[in-house]
């Protein structure tokens, strides 16, 4: 059977080598699997990384996470894609269940993944997951990434088609450290209001109080992220700040709107 991995890529020497290195079993299973890595345009590493892993190397100038994803779907060949992020590795229990998926060649079914952040040095067990992403469909089932800003989801657009999860860990490196953290937190808040904006999403004043508290205490208590220690806190906590910082970034994309 034939497996495309598809990773997008902008600036990522310091992740790609690890995500690369994590197929290798895959690489050993005598599967056929070919390895895209989609650049927007780096400037550092990236391209030669990816070349001396042996990886196919392409550049599209950025089209947006949805519209890069799927022009990589029409310059790839395998049966079964899996998608990848560039800051992501597989564990090798997941490679035998990602081998053992791509063997059976069953057009009807496809799979999510449960992603695990490791963080702060250490992986996170209950804040943050499991994060599901469905990353791994077989061509027949028609995939199609939607979503522009935020949020791009991968659909299947053939009927009959069910997703199961695989048990083993995704796992991700998510963020270096705090004040990496922080700043793509910053970011996706802006992104996220600048999404709300465009869907003409009502701001409550509320908003900022009650929704920030809610997101805190799902994490924080109801998914126990206390037991991940001082990085469950920080998760807890970043989820507050997201949350607050979206609502009032929505109320300002609003009040200079009116203006």
């Amino acid at each position: 059977m034939h497996l495309s991995v598809i990773i997008i890529t902008l600036n990522e020497e310091k992740n790609l080598s690890r995500t690369l290195q994590s197929l290798q079993e895959l690489k050993e299973s005598n599967l056929e699997i070919e390895v895209l890595v989609l650049d927007s345009g780096s400037t550092d590493r990236t391209e030669s990384i990816a070349k001396e892993s042996g990886a196919k190397f392409a550049v599209q100038n950025w089209l947006g996470y949805s519209k890069q994803k799927n022009h990589a779907l029409t310059i790839t060949s395998g049966n079964w894609v899996l998608f990848l992020d560039a800051d992501e590795e597989l564990s090798r229990e997941l490679s035998r269940e990602i081998e053992l998926v791509v063997r059976s060649s069953d057009p009807t079914k496809a799979f999510a993944l449960k992603r695990k952040t490791f963080y702060l040095g250490r992986l996170l067990n209950y804040a943050w997951y499991p994060d599901v992403k469905t990353r791994l469909v077989n061509r027949g089932s028609n995939p199609e990434w939607v979503g522009e800003i935020v949020h791009e989801d991968l659909v299947l657009k053939s009927s009959g088609v069910s997703i199961f999860t695989l048990e083993s860990p995704l796992i991700h490196y998510s963020y270096r450290n705090i004040n990496h953290h922080f700043e793509k937190t910053l970011n996706y808040a802006k992104l996220s209001a600048e999404d709300y904006f465009l869907r003409n999403k009502k701001f409550h004043y509320w908003n900022l109080f009650l929704n920030p508290l809610v997101a805190f205490i799902r994490l924080y208590f109801l998914r126990q992220g206390f037991r991940d220690g001082f990085p469950g806190l920080i998760a807890g906590f970043s989820t507050f700040f997201y949350t607050f910082l979206k609502y009032a970034l929505l109320k300002e994309l609003n009040s200079n709107r009116q203006n």
